[in-house]
């Protein structure tokens, strides 16, 4: 009887594990933020983040059969240890085809109010069908690709477990969004310090916060917020022809020409290269652009003029954007 009992305990608790380990995977999940955030993301109804949503993503999000030829996957574009940004100048797609503009960061993506470098598309969902309708990115269908992974196993159930569907391209897309919003990077030195750590950050890192919120300087009217970016669109004076017509080839209007969706910061120190074309390699690069004052385009922001800062100041601006890094992503 004694025996019965202790079995009949076992049994049931381990029902009651794996009753709460499903739950979690169904309960909703929010980021833990610093006090250094504002809010949290705004989340659509019909894809409420829950673990079992997050991990389906994940796993496409890596998945190189959502490509044309399965060379590619989204990671191999937005790569985790660069805060999901790449190193090259522009990504390769399938067949080795070089797209026009650099990869951004995807870190607090859920933030972001217009994606895409000229603003045209208002959310991940949607966002998602672009690189599979890109000749030079996936150069495939979600259609397609949800035949491939209904053949998997693992997709099927995991599908069913997320979304309570098979798998296919309603569930494609939502997942990687999931995914993609789950990636909050709010740990940097620079919050420890916002946060009352004096020492987080060395003397120029300190020197270069002060420059970079300098009202004649005007780093931070651009760059603002807890993400540094106002997500407005500039023209930083980069070219005299612009070969993107960045913003004016959404509005078709002439005065937006060369204007770009002014990046976050966060993380600034490890997704180079630079600019929307990837063209600029170093951060050094980037500070004497600014501080000669952009090339003069006419469509070029009136802040963007001549800063004539010296070699100690520049370097102490670059110390305060190496501090934006959240080393999460270095591991």
């Amino acid at each position: 009887m004694i025996r019965f009992l202790l079995s009949l305990l076992v049994i049931v608790f381990y029902w009651k594990c794996a009753s709460t380990e499903e739950e979690s995977q169904h309960k909703a999940w929010y980021p833990s933020l610093p006090g250094t955030f504002d809010s949290l993301p705004a989340m659509p109804d019909d894809n409420q983040l829950t673990q079992a949503r997050i991990e389906l993503g994940r796993l496409l999000f890596h998945e190189p059969l959502l490509s044309g030829d399965a060379s590619v996957s989204c990671a191999s574009c937005h790569k985790e240890n660069l805060a999901f940004a790449d190193n090259r100048r522009v990504s390769s797609g399938v067949h080795g085809r070089l797209d026009k503009r650099n990869s951004p960061s995807l870190v607090n993506v859920a933030y972001q109010k217009r994606l895409f470098m000229e603003g045209g598309v208002p959310n991940l969902e949607i966002q998602v069908l672009a690189p599979f309708g890109n000749a030079n990115e996936m150069d495939f269908t979600l259609t397609a690709a949800a035949k491939l992974l209904q053949q998997d196993v693992v997709y099927r159930s995991l599908a069913r477990e997320a979304y309570s569907s098979e798998i296919n391209g309603f569930v494609i897309s939502r997942a990687l969004s999931a995914f993609q919003r789950s990636l909050i990077s709010s740990g940097s030195l620079y919050d420890q310090f916002l946060l009352g750590d004096s020492i987080a950050i060395p003397a120029a890192a300190q020197r270069g916060s002060k420059l970079f919120y300098n009202d004649d300087i005007a780093c931070g009217s651009c760059h603002s917020g807890f993400l540094y970016t106002d997500q407005e669109f500039y023209n930083v004076g980069l070219y005299i022809e612009y070969a993107d017509e960045g913003r004016g080839r959404l509005t078709q209007n002439s005065d937006d020409l060369g204007k770009i969706k002014t990046p976050s910061l966060r993380n600034v120190a490890i997704t180079a290269p630079y600019m929307h074309d990837g063209s600029v390699a170093t951060l050094d690069e980037v500070l004497q652009h600014f501080n000669k004052g952009g090339l003069g385009h006419p469509n070029q922001d009136s802040r963007i003029k001549p800063l004539n800062l010296d070699e100690y100041q520049l370097s102490d601006l670059k110390a305060f954007l190496e501090s934006l890094t959240d080393t999460i992503y270095l591991e």
